[in-house]
């Protein structure tokens, strides 16, 4: 090494000296930093001709160090070995011969490399604790130490978890998993960029914990069940996990993921029932979690009988068995009424789960449920009580002509199993056998084919699956002859009456048809476009037809039926007449009579004076006769004289006691009683051809 530094100090050297003289002084040394033991070489250049010594510190250099001239102008000093004493200022010092001096100076380093020794480079920690990392490292002369952690310095500061301390150690508090990794410890020779770096690994360790998603599941057992347990487990190093079943472990339902923290149970059934362990085990400890697994069964219910058909009158029972975990209870519900059945309903009850009907009736037909309860589900299975249909009730019978017809309100109650049809029976008298026919429950209820006008009793009962049910009551019906529409009423419109808004008019019956009739429909509207009938029932005795409220001054149209149970005769057709509605006056009724009788007095007194002047006759005249006698003034003397039969003859009259003869002048009424004239008419009205012949008729037959 010597050896080689020299070379290369007198090869540059050499290039120094074919400069020329005019090269200032230098020292050229390889390196300014040596290490402890090293030999050094220190060349001195002086530019020129002269004596050159060599100065350490200021003072003249020891024997100890090798000088040696290499020529005039250069020189050399080599230290062997150099110790921490060699370190120091280096001056080259020459005198030329023309009298200059001057000098050069360089500075060496000896030092001794940073050793870090014994220092540990691996650290295992446990989390949570309190830590730190020594770095052992020496070196000359000081040393200052840093440490480093992703290339970035640590900080000294107290406050810090994690900070560098002045003993060159590393201090980590409460140790965490992420403190875990690769720290450096660097030493540097202080002033001088001599350093070493020491790489330092920390692994951080944590206990194992293991704990289950859930604690506690529920499932129902089936075979489209499957479970998975879940192991939620922790710890540095990473912990190794084993399971205690409460079952054998079967590898065709039992299966664990690739580090064992779940386990997956399929088609689960009862037995898998029970806690199973999960434990994760490392270097440091291990630890437990208990999972427990609750497996129910889902209620089933079992009944000896989905079906039963009785009799009226038998007794029915049936058993239901419940299984299922936790154990359900047991209920029995008629649905038809929604009603809950237990030992107390009375005939319908259920002793120890089993449903028992005493002396069934036909309302007890129908569906019952055995009903399973419990916390894992609810299951129920139906029964189905058959038995005959109940009675018919408000059953209405109807005879025609060969036929009776039944109707019923509503059906009678089914039995549980649904109506199917109907058996009619029929007879005439308590001796013979009942005869009958079955129908179906939607066509129509009918006996055809009886004799007509025949008394016959009927009955009418209900059909379902089970059988016949029990009988309605009896009917005793007579059918009906031939018979047909009615006629139509004859409606009298010459006596009709209107007054005011009121019309009524006679009504007619006619040939009812051979069966007696229902009523009449009246239908009536006003003889106008747009409008639409009105129509009203009379009862079959009606005899007369009587509108109300009509419109004043309106044409009427007015149709009547006759109706009886096989249809409606042609209607009877008549038109009428409303009056304009009269107009109210302010005069009362005793002020127009008082008028009406004004009236009459005046035309009667103008009438009989007229009648009295120019006829001689009227009231006045009578008048007259009875107070002046027959010589009324201006009156013609009549001349009286008794024919031989007692005819009493008047100028210009003869006529016999008693009769009446007529003359151009008027009609006298005379008669002969003890010479008294007892009335006197007139009439101005001349005799027709007949009446004269009539009264020489009169005249002859007196005259005979």
């Amino acid at each position: 090494m010597a050896r080689h530094c020299a070379v290369i100090l007198l090869q540059t050297a050499s290039m120094l000296l074919l400069r020329g003289t005019e090269a200032k002084m230098a020292i050229i040394t390889s390196k300014q930093d040596i290490q402890l033991g090293e030999d050094i070489l220190m060349l001195c250049k002086a530019g020129g001709e002269g004596d050159i010594t060599w100065l350490k510190n200021g003072q003249d250099i020891g024997e100890e160090m090798e000088v040696s001239i290499i020529d005039e102008s250069s020189s050399k000093l080599f230290i062997k070995k150099a110790t921490l004493q060699d370190a120091g200022k280096y001056t080259c010092v020459c005198e030329f011969d023309n009298g200059h001096r001057d000098d050069v100076m360089t500075q060496l380093y000896v030092y001794e490399a940073p050793s870090f020794g014994s220092t540990n480079t691996y650290h295992e920690f446990l989390e949570g604790t309190d830590e730190v990392v020594p770095c052992l490292v020496t070196g000359q002369p000081a040393l200052d130490v840093h440490w480093l952690r992703h290339k970035e310095e640590i900080s000294s500061n107290e406050g810090n978890r994690v900070r560098s301390l002045p003993d060159k150690t590393l201090q980590i508090k409460k140790v965490r998993r992420e403190d875990a990794g690769t720290y450096v410890c660097q030493a540097q020779i202080r002033g001088r960029p001599i350093q070493q770096e020491l790489s330092i690994s920390v692994v951080v360790n944590a206990p194992p914990t293991a704990h289950l998603r859930e604690e506690v599941k529920k499932v129902i057992a089936g075979p489209d069940t499957n479970v998975s347990l879940v192991c939620l487990v922790d710890g540095l190093p990473k912990p190794n996990i084993t399971w205690i079943m409460p079952v054998v472990f079967d590898p065709s339902r039992h299966q664990f993921n690739s580090d064992r923290s779940q386990l997956t149970m399929s088609s689960v059934t009862r037995a898998d029932f029970g806690e199973y362990i999960c434990t994760a085990t490392n270097k440091i400890s291990e630890s437990s979690a208990i999972f427990m697994l609750h497996v129910y069964e889902a209620p089933e219910v079992f009944v000896s009988a989905e079906q039963q058909s009785v009799s009226v009158g038998q007794r029915v029972s049936v058993s239901c068995n419940v299984t299922g975990h936790p154990q359900p209870e047991l209920h029995w519900l008629n649905k038809h009424n929604g009603r809950t059945l237990d030992s107390s309903s009375g005939l319908v009850r259920v002793v120890d789960g089993v449903l028992v009907i005493d002396e069934v009736v036909p309302s007890d037909g129908g569906t019952y449920s055995c009903m399973a309860v419990s916390t894992s589900g609810n299951a129920s299975r139906d029964v189905a009580i058959h038995t005959q249909p109940g009675p018919p009730h408000g059953l209405s019978v109807s005879p025609e002509l060969n036929t009776v017809l039944f109707s019923l309100k509503s059906l009678p109650i089914s039995g549980g199993t649904p109506i199917t049809s109907f058996v009619l029976q029929w007879r005439q008298s308590a001796a013979e056998e009942w005869e009958e026919i079955t129908v179906p429950v939607s066509g129509p209820r009918a006996i055809s084919s009886l004799k007509p006008y025949t008394l016959y009793t009927v009955r009418l009962a209900a059909l379902n699956a089970v059988g016949v049910g029990q009988f309605s009551d009896k009917h005793t019906v007579q059918t009906q002859g031939i018979r047909g529409e009615p006629d139509s009423p004859v409606v009298l419109s010459n006596e009709m009456k209107v007054e005011g808004n009121s019309f009524s008019v006679p009504l007619k019956k006619t040939d009812d048809g051979g069966t007696p009739l229902l009523h009449f429909d009246v239908r009536y509207k006003p003889d106008e476009a747009g409008t639409e009938w009105k129509e009203m029932q009379l009862p079959s005795d009606a005899d007369t037809v009587s509108l109300k409220d009509l419109s004043y001054g309106s044409d009427y149209q007015l149709k009547v039926s006759s109706i009886n149970p096989n249809g409606s005769s042609i209607p009877a057709m008549f038109n009428f007449t409303i009056a304009d509605k009269p107009i109210k006056s302010s005069m009362t009724k005793g002020s127009v009579v008082g008028i009406v009788m004004v009236i009459f007095l005046v035309v009667f007194l103008v009438v009989d004076a007229t009648c009295c002047y120019r006829n001689r006759c009227g009231l006045l005249m009578s008048i007259a006769v009875k107070v002046f006698g027959q010589k009324v003034p201006g009156l013609q003397k009549l001349e009286e004289e008794e024919g031989p039969n007692g005819e009493v003859k008047l100028k210009g009259i003869s006529t016999s006691r008693g009769s009446v003869q007529h003359s151009e002048t008027g009609v006298q009424t005379l008669t002969k009683d003890g010479g008294t004239l007892t009335e006197i008419t007139c009439d101005k009205a001349s005799l027709t051809k007949h009446e004269k012949k009539q009264a020489g008729r009169d005249l002859h037959t007196d005259n005979a």
